[in-house]
């Protein structure tokens, strides 16, 4: 059946450069109360952060560039930006080869610096961070290459951020990371991991974090995940959606979503509707829902967008509602818009 049109396009953002073929890279911003939207996209080592009037006639652009521990400018290359919005602050957190910045939301100050320790890989093997998510209230947590994922204690305002914890559950370089952003069902826990090999963790956050399950991988890459109402949406390199029970990991949908590999999935946390986007220039909008006399995890397609030869890397909805999402492309210098119809 040939899904009803739901949304159309809008005006796209223009981009100071195109937006590099990494996972997940786009991150969108709404500040709330103000008709204002943040978008960044990441290219070599800059990120762009667009402003943008939610109108779409005003925009303001800020490049920012990878670091290395401090002042001097690296050739370091970018792997992620992310914004991260916690109860008290929001901050815009880059991850690289040669380790994690987070900035003000802005980008106007960088309030800390953490460099990757090197000597914890293998020799020959690519060093970087990538998987950003703020988790528990204070807490953002950001994967590296070894498979380890750091914890930041984030105080409410000032540059005193420590690493609190390591996880050390995964063997293979993290991929994605993601929190619940609602209330958490009981014993669900509140943020998971993927990696390289496609093992997922699911972690309850707090003073200490406890591993609450362990997905196993099947021989492919999890490139993205995401968590909703105690479900795990994670999308994988050969084009399938797999939903999982987070309190269990039990596996309970799998849909073959796309032709191609998926570079992004995002979730609205106030309607369940999931977005993914993929090499096969689909993206495509999916609802999750809970059956609650059965307690099954329904999926539905609701409506398929081909962004003409792209191969999409990015796709993030624009609302917790989900009535608007925005897509980036490998070598596109924009940044589409799509709003419901």
């Amino acid at each position: 059946p040939v899904a009803r049109r739901m949304y159309r396009k809008e005006k796209s953002i223009q981009l100071k450069s195109s937006s590099a073929a990494l996972y997940n890279n786009l991150s969108v911003l709404r500040l709330p109360g103000r008709q204002l939207a943040c978008f960044s996209a990441v290219h070599g080592p800059s990120v762009n952060v667009v402003s943008a009037a939610t109108d779409g006639l005003g925009f303001s652009h800020r490049q920012l560039q990878a670091k290395e521990g401090g002042m001097a400018v690296s050739t370091s290359v970018l792997t992620q930006a992310a914004w991260c919005v916690l109860p008290s602050r929001v901050l815009l957190v880059l991850t690289s080869q040669k380790g994690i910045q987070m900035y003000e939301s802005d980008g106007s100050i960088m309030v800390y610096w953490h460099a990757l320790d090197i000597t914890e890989h293998p020799p020959g093997q690519a060093v970087f961070a990538r998987g950003i998510a703020a988790a528990g209230g204070r807490f953002i947590c950001v994967g590296t290459s070894s498979g380890l994922v750091l914890v930041f204690d984030i105080p409410p305002k000032g540059t005193n951020i420590t690493v609190s914890e390591i996880l050390e559950q995964h063997h293979d370089a993290i991929t994605d990371i993601a929190a619940e952003l609602g209330q958490v069902p009981d014993g669900a826990g509140d943020l998971v991991t993927a990696d390289d090999a496609g093992a997922l963790c699911v972690w309850s956050a707090g003073e200490e974090f406890t591993l609450l399950s362990k997905i196993p991988a099947f021989g492919c890459t999890c490139s993205s995940v995401k968590l909703w109402n105690g479900v795990v949406a994670a999308g994988y390199g050969n084009g399938q959606i797999r939903l999982y029970e987070a309190a269990t990991g039990l596996l309970r949908a799998e849909v073959n979503a796309h032709a191609r590999w998926i570079y992004a999935l995002d979730l609205a946390p106030e309607t369940g509707k999931l977005l993914s986007g993929a090499e096969d220039s689909f993206v495509h909008v999916w609802k999750l829902s809970r059956n609650l006399d059965t307690d099954d995890v329904e999926i539905e397609h609701c409506h398929a967008e081909c962004v003409t030869d792209t191969q999409v890397c990015g796709a993030r909805f624009c609302d917790p509602e989900g009535n608007s999402f925005a897509v980036t492309g490998y070598d596109l210098s924009e940044i589409f818009r799509y709003g419901r119809v």
